[in-house]
């Protein structure tokens, strides 16, 4: 059974049946990921060193360019083992690093106009929010302790450190209950969400470090804190107070972007409370994914995110999506931006909420 509305997905299912004959092949599958997740680095770095038009290039191209590749008619790729998903992490954390240091000056020394600098700006901090939160979180599930700590580091240069912590101690513990400040309820609005899950997820992921410690060592959330002091030294070495203004705009920007992804991944899924005071395990059914292949490769696979709860440990690539998991109706981006609109929000996705649960009873 699908949880998306009649017909919504037939096209999906129906693509997928008549090409499953076929088989990608490695070099098809790297070729789709290395485009569609590094492209955004090789455009938004062009146009932070030759400004102009390019700031507008840009802007179209993480919004519009997209949101028409998400509409061709290209099947998601199947999940398999792929030696490159050990490597492409590394080069988009480079490239996200690269990125940065090009943004602040171009936006506070560069020949932008006033609007010029606001497309830029979003542009960059649309990449940051979408493909480099989407890397991070690839690699603070590494098992290796320089990848995670990698991962940690691309948080900090967005003055969001405490996410790993957060993410890693609490959300995949407590996703879908009310345990989680994550995981948005049912009927509860993006900008009501947005201050809660900010500093409850500060304040949870500081509380199971320490508990982790049992008062013994210091937290991470000391590395965290002293990286975003450093952060906003380097932006000033780099453009002065202006350059400090820039990365804050950034980064809030991008942390809104990310606060986005957990709000509409969980909206109004909740595991069921146990007799024995447990919540049952997280299942399928207790995230919201999607099919489209350009954003899904571009973000790394962050719309199979059912399977991903369920193995955690698991590879981007290797990430499976079966039309069984609750299924959004449009692009994981084109759902972000609905969730800034709450009223329409809720009338697109209450019902298919509802239609989720109650399936379950």
């Amino acid at each position: 059974m699908t949880w998306a509305a009649p017909g919504e997905q037939g096209d999906f299912r129906a693509g997928d049946a008549m090409l499953s004959r076929s088989t990608d092949t490695e070099g098809a599958r790297m070729y789709r990921y290395i485009l569609a997740s590094l492209s955004p680095y090789a455009v938004l770095g062009a146009a932070c060193l030759l400004g102009g038009g390019w700031a507008w290039g840009a802007l179209i191209w993480m919004t519009v360019y997209v949101a028409v590749m998400d509409k061709l008619p290209v099947r998601p790729l199947a999940a398999a083992d792929w030696a490159g998903a050990q490597v492409l992490p590394l080069v988009l954390a480079g490239a996200h690093f690269a990125l940065l240091a090009l943004a602040i000056p171009a936006l506070v020394q560069g020949a932008l106009t006033g609007a010029q600098a606001v497309a830029l700006g979003a542009a960059v901090a649309l990449c940051f929010g979408q493909v480099s939160n989407s890397n991070a979180h690839e690699l603070i599930h590494r098992a290796d302790r320089w990848q995670h700590w990698l991962g940690a580091a691309i948080y900090v240069s967005l003055l969001f450190g405490h996410h790993t912590s957060a993410h890693m101690r609490v959300h995949h513990l407590w996703v879908a209950t009310p345990r989680d400040p994550n995981s948005a309820r049912l009927g509860q609005g993006f900008w009501a969400f947005l201050p809660r899950a900010w500093v409850g997820s500060f304040r949870a992921g500081l509380t199971a470090e320490r508990a982790l410690r049992k008062g013994r060592g210091a937290t991470p959330y000391r590395a965290y804190l002293a990286g975003a002091g450093a952060m906003l030294a380097a932006a000033w070495l780099l453009a002065g107070g202006r350059g400090i203004l820039a990365l804050v705009l950034l980064a809030g920007y991008a942390q809104i972007q990310l606060l986005l992804a957990d709000y509409i991944q969980h909206y109004g899924l909740e595991r069921k409370a146990l007799a024995n005071g447990r919540y049952e395990p997280a299942r399928a059914h207790h995230s919201w994914n999607a099919p489209h292949w350009y954003s899904s490769a571009m973000m790394l696979n962050a719309p199979r995110h059912s399977d991903h709860h369920q193995n955690p440990g698991r590879d981007f690539a290797a990430l499976r999506l079966d039309p069984e998991m609750p299924q959004w109706p449009y692009a994981m981006p084109i759902m972000a931006v609905l969730a800034t609109v709450p009223p329409l929000w809720r009338r697109v996705m209450d019902p298919r909420v509802h239609a989720v649960c109650g399936a379950r009873e």
